[in-house]
């Protein structure tokens, strides 16, 4: 067996890491909350028509994401195996919304750099937090 995926002891930077994925995720949650029960009636006219123009699909990948990735990343704060499956379900949801902001073309439209930028960065974020669940996995962190 590779010596790079023997089991070691729990690092001691793990906890603080897991914690702050499961905050990353929830703070997720929270934004698909305010999200889905946004009024579109107090929104200005820009923000209106993004909402109005998103296929319920990509809502969908959106709160698949924040919902897995945050179960994943509780898991990861408890040590479970169950976390890599979770977040690599996570990892495709976010996958999913991100092409979903990039391809409808009504849709795609009505996003702005700013929001393709942050859509990037959160990819970015949460294919972190899934490697880290699979380093933990190869190393005999998770039980």
């Amino acid at each position: 067996m590779d010596e790079r995926f023997t089991p070691r002891p729990v690092a001691t930077w793990y906890m603080a890491t897991a914690t702050a994925s499961l905050l990353f995720m929830v703070l997720g949650c929270a934004v698909f909350y305010l999200h889905v029960t946004a009024d579109p009636a107090t929104l200005p006219l820009d923000q209106r028509a993004m909402l109005e123009a998103e296929p319920a699909w990509v809502t969908g990948a959106f709160g698949l994401a924040v919902g897995a990735g945050a179960v994943g990343a509780l898991l990861l704060v408890l040590k479970r195996k169950l976390a890599q499956p979770l977040l690599i379900l996570s990892l495709a949801a976010v996958l999913v919304w991100l092409a979903g902001l990039l391809a409808v073309p009504g849709f795609r439209d009505t996003v702005t750099t700013n929001d393709i930028a942050v859509a990037v960065i959160v990819t970015g974020l949460t294919w972190t937090i899934f490697w880290f669940a699979r380093h933990s996995r190869q190393r005999g962190w998770l039980r």
